[in-house]
């Protein structure tokens, strides 16, 4: 199945050899804009995040990279793209029908990525039953995956999608089915959502198999998620973190302020508890740490360039 190519360079504005941190900047630069939360216009705001996000997904995670480098370069931007027949599959599946595949929409992702990365299902994966030629014995059908983004405001609240699975047998299309999923509360990057009875079909009275989407946390401009906590940082001025403040911090639960005393290093953490990600349907929620990033000013006038060198003079502190 041949899809556009996407070059995820462009989408991030970076050359093909851009460092990791030059990788992280532009992700968080263009996702302070894009973000449907701060968009300043909302049209089409949501899918260029998702394209954003799905590209620093890949030139973000070295593994990913690496496969992408190592096939890309192979096709041009806007040209059909098929994928190399080993290049799927959660690390490569054992046995299966190799025929056998699923083009799933709605989970997230371009059908680039699900081409490439394995978001596809069929060749394998939990194979707990299938059907045998000649037999009339009930057979379970197998159980099929794929991946799932879910965003941050899917996991504070539970969600529900509409994902439509189609088989692609040997290149013809048949069974095209809408179904219904549940994203609960608290879920976890890495986490198997389970859909039962939407797998493969059994065979002679054998009961479907199950879907099963593994989940992947969409990137957040601002929150960087483990298990049920939050992490984000704290900008600080210079004179914030010396003499000490109060500063705004915006939480998925409401703004809060946290109070930052004088002499705060770089890399101090702040924990706001209760503030982070809900822990499934228990009513509790993890915590949030805001991380001390005392951020220096691009550029000085020439009435702060005086003050700065008047602090040097007078200063007696010596870092080194």
């Amino acid at each position: 199945m041949a899809v556009k190519f996407r070059d995820y360079y462009e989408v991030l504005g970076v050359p093909r050899d851009a460092s990791k941190d030059d990788i992280r900047k532009a992700f968080r630069k263009l996702a302070r804009t894009h973000h449907p939360d701060v968009a300043t216009s909302k049209e089409g705001a949501e899918e260029r995040f998702k394209e954003i996000n799905e590209a620093y997904e890949v030139l973000g995670d070295e593994e990913k990279r690496k496969k992408y480098d190592a096939f890309g370069q192979q096709w041009k931007h806007g040209e059909g793209f098929t994928p190399p027949p080993d290049s799927g599959g959660y690390g490569g599946w054992e046995g299966g029908d190799a025929g056998d595949s699923y083009h799933f929409e709605g989970t997230g992702f371009s059908d680039f990525f699900e081409n490439f990365f394995g978001s596809r299902a069929g060749r394998g994966g939990f194979t707990r039953g299938g059907s045998t030629a000649g037999s009339s014995r009930p057979r379970r059908g197998r159980d099929i995956e794929s991946e799932i983004l879910v965003t941050l405001e899917e996991v504070m609240s539970g969600a529900e999608r509409t994902l439509v699975i189609q088989p692609q047998h040997h290149g013809h299309p048949e069974g095209r089915r809408t179904v219904t999923i549940r994203i609960p509360k608290g879920v976890t990057e890495g986490q198997l959502i389970r859909a039962a009875g939407l797998g493969e079909p059994g065979s002679s009275g054998g009961e479907p198999g199950d879907l099963f989407l593994h989940v992947r946390l969409e990137r957040h401009p601002d929150y960087r998620a483990v298990e049920h906590d939050l992490y984000l940082d704290l900008r600080l001025a210079p004179w914030e973190a010396v003499l000490g403040a109060t500063v705004p911090v915006r939480t998925p639960h409401g703004e809060t302020r946290i109070k930052v005393p004088a002499g705060t290093e770089q890399g101090t953490e702040f924990r706001l508890s209760g503030k982070g990600l809900p822990k499934g349907k228990t009513g509790e929620f993890g915590h949030l740490f805001a991380v001390a990033q005392v951020v220096m000013p691009a550029t000085v006038t020439e009435d702060e360039k005086r003050h700065w060198q008047a602090l040097a003079a007078a200063s007696k502190f010596n870092p080194r």
